[in-house]
């Protein structure tokens, strides 16, 4: 396992136990320099998309990135597909594996077709600005969810141990992301999201498949033809070619 320096301006918070490492990203942020990565050891009051809960087994990975990146919700928001390309190089670094990886839109990360890890955003600002951003990220690393922790329908869960028999601790697997995260921001903070975008679709899963997209109000179930300019899912139905900006995804 290689692992590349610290990032430069980067800050990092260890913590054994707190509720949620994203609610300690809002309590933190006024206090913040510069960009801070916050890792919890155990979470009591983990959460997922839609408020969902997260379940947070021991030796698990749980992690915020809070940062001040300025500009529009719609271009901030794109960092998820940033934080993806991050989560799948400190994947490889960790696994050697790069073949047994793939990216689900709009922010999981699969390992041999199951989800090993997941993404949360959650920002401060309004329709003009955001004030700052958090980046929750939760991986799978020594134990999966079960039963009623798992939404029906869903992808189902597996780990980095039990797939590639990779024993990684959270320590040092953010000592993989935070180096990878902090390539493509430079790369997203130079040239836009099109090389983002060029990236994450050559890691995407389900690409040319027929995928089912549920929203709050409505399901379409299509064939996944691409991700466009502003990270929308399109997807080519019977009735139409349609642009999705958040859904539920299910193969």
């Amino acid at each position: 396992m290689s692992i590349d320096p610290w990032p430069a301006g980067y800050a990092r918070v260890e913590l054994q136990e707190i509720d949620s490492t994203n609610a300690e990203a809002a309590r933190r942020v006024q206090d913040l320099t510069g960009p801070t990565w916050i890792l919890a050891h155990r979470q009591t009051a983990g959460r997922g998309r839609r408020g969902r809960a997260w379940a947070d087994p021991a030796g698990n990975f749980s992690a915020t990135l809070v940062q001040r990146p300025g500009g529009p919700p719609e271009q901030v928001a794109l960092r998820s597909f940033v934080a993806s390309l991050a989560l799948f190089d400190a994947f490889v670094a960790a696994t050697g594996r790069a073949n047994s990886f793939s990216l689900k839109w709009p922010n999981d990360v699969l390992l041999n077709g199951g989800k090993v890890a997941g993404i949360l955003l959650e920002s401060v600002g309004n329709s003009v600005s955001v004030s700052h951003l958090a980046i929750g990220i939760g991986v799978n690393l020594a134990n999966t969810p079960t039963g009623p922790q798992v939404e029906a329908r869903a992808v189902p869960p597996v780990s980095l141990l039990s797939e590639t028999g990779s024993v990684v601790t959270p320590s040092e697997f953010l000592d993989l992301l935070a180096p990878a995260y902090a390539r493509h921001e430079q790369r997203f903070s130079t040239y836009g999201f099109a090389p983002i975008r060029e990236a994450w679709m050559q890691r995407a899963a389900k690409v040319g498949e027929v995928i089912t997209a549920r929203t709050a109000t409505e399901e379409f179930t299509g064939t996944f033809e691409a991700v466009d300019e502003t990270g929308n899912l399109i997807l080519k139905t019977a009735q139409s070619r349609r642009a999705i900006a958040a859904a539920d995804v299910f193969f």
